[in-house]
Parts: structure tokens; C-alpha cells; sequence
């Protein structure tokens, strides 16, 4: 079982995870620095193949509007660790664990629904580094042996 703060170190691995990729693709929205953005859409719609394309304005639309989606729930989560998390570990905790599911089998519905299955299958991946650990509540041992006081 892990403990209380390594739950809170891995609040700040899962908002870096999912704050990586709002930068990205919002860099997408700009054409001479799409490339990144681009090839990260080729990979998750396999096979590679330059498709999609980042040429429509509606996708770099879109690009622009999940790049912010992403950095802003990075940073929710960040400061969830680090100004909630110790008065209340177990609903921070909950909240992400059912946010990261919540995104995941939305994003991996659509996903397939669309035709684009693939990408269901990264999403277990990203689901693992952006959970990791928080699967099961911390040891409420480690608390005092910690030091931790609420």
C-alpha cells in the first residue's frame, strides 16, 4: 500500500502527464510549430501516415482549446497537492482517480466511435502513469509516521 506521501508525489507526476500535452497542442495552433502537435495525432490514429494534417483551422481550433483543457487541469491538480491534499488526501485522491477515469473512458469512446480505436489503447497507458499508485487509498499509518499533521 503506498503511503501518504508518495500519493502526493504522484499528484504532481499525474499533473505533469497531463499538463505536457497542453503546450503541445497549442503549439499546434501555430503552423511553423505544429510539427510536434502533428506527429503526436499521426501516432494516436495509427498507422503513421501524415494523416491528420494540421492544416484546417477548425482543428487548430480544437488544438487550442484542449492544449488549455489539459495545462489548466495540470495545474488544478498540482496545486491540489499541494494545498489540499494534506487536510483532505482521501477526496483529492478520489477526485482525480474519478476525473482520470471519467476522461478516459469519454476520450476512448469517442475515440473509437470515430473510427480512430488506436488511441483507446494509448489511453491505457496515460490512465496508468496518471493514476499510478492512487488506485488504492494510502496507508493511513504512513500519515503519522510521516510527521504529516492535519
Amino acid at each position: 500500500m503506498a503511503s501518504h506521501s508518495a500519493h502526493k508525489r504522484w499528484l504532481k507526476v499525474s499533473a505533469l502527464v497531463i499538463g505536457f500535452f497542453g503546450p503541445a497542442l497549442t503549439l499546434g495552433t501555430i503552423p511553423a510549430t505544429n510539427e510536434l502537435a502533428r506527429l503526436g495525432l499521426d501516432i494516436l490514429t495509427w498507422p503513421i501516415d501524415g494523416f491528420p494534417t494540421y492544416g484546417s483551422e477548425e482543428i487548430r481550433f480544437l488544438s487550442a482549446l484542449t492544449g488549455g483543457f489539459l495545462v489548466g487541469w495540470g495545474v488544478t491538480i498540482w496545486m491540489l497537492s499541494s494545498l489540499v491534499y494534506d487536510a483532505a488526501p482521501e477526496a483529492v485522491r478520489r477526485s482525480v482517480l474519478y476525473g482520470a477515469l471519467a476522461w478516459f473512458f469519454v476520450d476512448s469512446f469517442g475515440s473509437i466511435t470515430s473510427g480512430h480505436w488506436p488511441n483507446a489503447l494509448w489511453n491505457v497507458l496515460v490512465l496508468l502513469m496518471v493514476v499510478g499508485p492512487m488506485w488504492r487509498p494510502a496507508d493511513p499509518s504512513s500519515i503519522n509516521r510521516e510527521g504529516i499533521h492535519l
